[in-house]
């Protein structure tokens, strides 16, 4: 008596599986292939790698119409002019509808020139800085180095910020040149930065800054800060500061240089706003750059409390400027706006006067002129007439 595994039924059901399984493996297999292509050009897609020829129908995203295309004799789909629309999943089916491969497309360019930029924020640290020319719309991937007269070290990407980072470098040697090269899919370039480490030297602005009166001075101000963190407490790299500080609507600004970490202001205007900043720049080699300012800060001045009331301050703006100061500050008034026009209509009015005073004095002297010369011409007629009278007949 036969056994249930040999019987018809049971065999036909493992063949069916078998059959499945086999097709579901020749489709995964297939599936996993990703190809790239150029923008704007045409695009070849071959449908798998059987040598079978064979009517097959091309379908994109399970069913999406192709862009302009063809069909080739051996089943391959071409492209034509390809543009982003045409990204997606391909996939080709014979007669049946089944799927015999399929294919991930990704259009895009390839790389081109980055704009590179970079800082060097104390003697001991450089970050560069990239944007690109090109938009490739496809993943890249990027190599840094960073190299001196003498060495190569590398630049430590961060792809995400696009940016990297280059530590304890030898910055005796003046120029260094980053070597940053871009690669996708489509081909690769590379970008050739000079560095400059002491031109391009700009330290961060310095931190913490505080303003505050001093109680008992109506006109002065305390300024303390600290060092950027960035910049090696170090006595071989001292920075120098730069303080700007003026009363709230004033157009100039005075200043104070110093190496210190804190400096006294002896001029503030008694009683009104004053907005405060500091930057610094490496003491010791003027060629380098100063850093950005820091945020402005407002403080007042020290004011004596009245036991009386006193009617509110008003805010006004300031008819005077004061010219920049180093060091200490002196104060400069000029001219009201009001009293520069009275003054350029006074000096009109005298320029007119006196052109009009030698227009009319040059008219007198011709006139004078004129009639000198007639008077000696009536005077040698006369004398004619005399001389003729006497002259015996």
């Amino acid at each position: 008596m036969p056994g249930p595994l040999s019987s018809p039924v049971f065999l036909t059901v493992i063949w069916l599986l078998s059959l499945c399984l086999g097709r579901a493996q020749i489709q995964t297999d297939e599936v996993s292939a990703v190809q790239y292509g150029h923008m704007q050009s045409n695009v070849t897609l071959a449908c798998g790698k059987s040598q079978v020829r064979m009517p097959v129908t091309w379908r994109l995203d399970h069913g999406a119409m192709l862009p302009w295309h063809q069909v080739t004799s051996d089943g391959t789909l071409l492209l034509l002019h390809a543009d982003h629309s045409a990204q997606g999943n391909y996939s080709c089916h014979d007669s049946r509808g089944l799927v015999l491969h399929s294919v991930r497309l990704w259009l895009g360019y390839p790389p081109g020139k980055l704009n590179v930029s970079c800082r060097v924020p104390n003697h001991t640290h450089v970050r560069c800085s990239w944007t690109e020319q090109v938009r490739t719309f496809l993943p890249a991937e990027y190599t840094a180095s960073f190299r001196g007269r003498n060495d190569l070290q590398p630049c430590v990407l961060n792809v995400a910020r696009k940016h990297c980072d280059v530590n304890d470098h030898s910055f005796w040697q003046t120029m260094h040149t980053l070597n940053l090269t871009e690669t996708n899919a489509l081909g690769s370039e590379t970008t050739l930065h000079r560095v400059n480490l002491i031109i391009q030297l700009q330290p961060n602005p310095p931190e913490s800054l505080v303003v505050e009166p001093l109680e008992g001075h109506p006109k002065r101000l305390f300024v303390s800060w600290d060092y950027p963190v960035s910049w090696p407490l170090d006595d071989a790299f001292p920075l120098i500061f730069h303080i700007r500080y003026r009363p709230q609507g004033s157009m100039y600004w005075s200043e104070v240089f110093t190496s210190e970490s804190h400096v006294i202001i002896t001029d503030a205007l008694a009683g009104h706003l004053h907005q405060v900043q500091i930057r610094a720049r490496d003491e010791l080699n003027s060629d380098t750059k100063w850093s950005e300012w820091s945020p402005l800060l407002l403080v007042r001045p020290w004011e004596a409390v009245s036991s009386t009331a006193e009617p509110p301050e008003e805010t006004y703006s300031f008819p005077f400027s004061t010219k920049p100061e180093t060091s200490s500050a002196k104060s400069h008034h000029s001219v009201h706006p009001e009293d520069e026009g009275n003054l350029g209509l006074v000096i009109l009015l005298v320029m007119l006067t006196v052109v009009i005073l030698t227009i009319v004095l040059s008219l007198i002297f011709v006139v004078w002129v004129r009639q000198r010369r007639h008077d000696h011409v009536t005077k040698q007629e006369l004398t004619s007439m005399v001389k003729m009278k006497s002259v015996p007949i």
